[in-house]
């Protein structure tokens, strides 16, 4: 396809970037949440939209299937982002990178006696660097489903995860004790469609970037 194709994944990061496709002219012609389709097609005949799993999105860009997307800092971490070029922060899917344990658990005093920690995350590349930096042992426990349940049957003393409102650790008995950073979503593109289709896709920059300074 001589067009631009987005990657995008369903849910908040979706529905925070059709404000920014709006302002460069671009509405899809339907709504991923109720329709089937994995390729959505939008007021535009030379643009589309693969709707893709939100871990997924920089490596379709990475490999040319779409020529940019939006995806979350903590999935570009953990990707390592090769092959992307990374020019805007979108400042949209806002939430924080935190370390959370069971209440009553002294963090502190555990970090400060030198033990060793067990840690369940799925973001293993920024819990490493994380714990290193601080110099704190920790065993690393790498899990896709629920962070929550891990410090709730033993599997683990702490978890690293994305908390929004922190209701579903308060929910839990947990309870944030360290924030490891913010996190935000990124606009990514493949740097080979940025040079080849840069026509197409230089107004559209220029439009998210105006947009995002509106915003902000």
């Amino acid at each position: 396809m001589n067009g631009i194709t987005i990657a995008l994944s369903k849910g908040r990061i979706f529905d925070e970037t059709l404000p920014l496709l709006a302002a460069a002219g671009i509405v899809p012609t339907e709504d991923p949440e109720t329709s089937r389709k994995l390729i959505i097609g939008t007021n535009r005949p030379d643009v589309r939209v693969v709707i893709v799993r939100a871990t997924d999105a920089p490596t379709y860009v990475q490999y040319g299937a779409a020529d940019l997307g939006v995806a979350g800092k903590d999935v570009l971490i953990e990707h390592g982002g090769a092959g992307l070029y990374q020019p805007l922060d979108l400042k949209i899917a806002k939430c924080r990178m935190c370390v959370a344990v069971p209440q009553g658990f002294d963090y502190d005093h555990v970090v400060r006696q030198g033990a060793r920690l067990k840690v369940a995350t799925k973001y293993l590349n920024i819990a490493r660097n994380h714990f290193a930096s601080k110099g704190v042992h920790v065993d690393l426990i790498k899990l896709y489903g629920s962070m929550e349940l891990a410090p709730l049957t033993g599997l683990a003393d702490a978890i690293v995860d994305l908390v929004s409102t922190g209701n579903t650790l308060k929910a839990n008995n947990l309870v944030a004790v360290e924030e490891v950073m913010p996190i935000s979503s990124r606009l990514i593109v493949n740097q080979a469609a940025l040079k080849l289709k840069r026509e197409t896709l230089g107004p559209i920059l220029e439009v998210f970037t105006q947009a995002v300074e509106k915003i902000a």
